[in-house]
């Protein structure tokens, strides 16, 4: 299990940084919008959401939507997105499961969680790539969240001794977590030193930490969902990895964070 996860990162890496890079900006879009949907699936599959074939693909065909407009910039379509996600599986649910016995709002709140919860995120991951100088703050935010799950791991493996958060992930300590976010300092200290992107200063280090928790809070979020669902991994598409979920699950939590940062700090 360990070296397929070094084997996957060492193809993955490669692939990730020529895509945000320098590859063409349709692409990079188009890969986040391939990744909500799984995501979303997985996400549906782990909670058990219990949806109709045409109400599920009309969620994924909204979540394709949401990034053709933010590709085009339309983004007055987009709250009319947020609302469509909540409002079509409400009034399907109206329709064909009227009674408390059916559990209509169980459903209905996994189904509105969804993509609030993988597509959205990963739509600010756009705004920001829209910004001056927008990809090298997305490697920013890869660096941190990556550093920390890195460090976090290998810390925790060799310093581990009080848990962290033991009813929703065993393995996770808090030796760890400190673990994390001084990894995550010190490679985005690295990223700053080589690429000039920002003076490295208190509100970097603030920030990466910000980044860093966020992603581990985010880790432990996943975890709660697929405990209390009996599953372990979210999906097999990444060997050694999991799943989609699984991989950028930190990620989710850690965007938003960034992407308030960047707002105020442009202000």
């Amino acid at each position: 299990m360990h070296l397929k996860r070094w084997l996957t990162a060492v193809i993955a890496v490669p692939l990730l940084v020529l895509m945000v890079g320098f590859g063409p900006r349709w692409l990079f879009y188009s890969v986040l919008s391939a990744a909500a949907c799984i995501g979303l699936r997985e996400f549906y599959a782990i909670t058990q959401t219990r949806l109709p074939r045409f109400l599920s693909w009309g969620i994924y065909l909204m979540v394709l939507v949401l990034f053709a407009a933010l590709y085009i910039r339309q983004f007055l379509l987009i709250p009319a997105i947020v609302l469509a996600w909540a409002f079509t599986p409400m009034a399907w649910f109206m329709f064909t499961r009227p009674s408390a016995a059916q559990r209509p709002v169980e459903d209905l709140a996994k189904a509105v969680l969804g993509p609030v919860y993988v597509a959205l995120p990963l739509g600010l991951l756009v705004l920001i790539d829209f910004r001056h100088q927008g990809q090298g703050w997305i490697f920013f935010l890869l660096t941190a969240v990556f550093a920390s799950d890195t460090g976090a791991f290998y810390a925790g493996k060799l310093f581990g001794r009080h848990k962290l958060y033991e009813a929703v992930s065993p393995g996770k300590t808090w030796e760890g977590a400190v673990g994390g976010l001084v990894a995550s300092v010190a490679a985005t200290c690295l990223l700053l030193r080589l690429t000039g992107l920002h003076p490295f200063g208190l509100s970097i280090v603030v920030l990466t930490m910000a980044l860093s928790a966020a992603g581990q809070i985010g880790d432990l979020s996943q975890s709660m969902l697929k405990r209390s669902h009996g599953v372990k991994d979210s999906g097999r598409i990444l060997p050694g990895h999991g799943g989609i979920l699984d991989r950028i699950d930190g990620l989710l939590f850690a965007i938003p964070v960034l992407f308030i940062y960047l707002f105020f700090y442009s202000m």
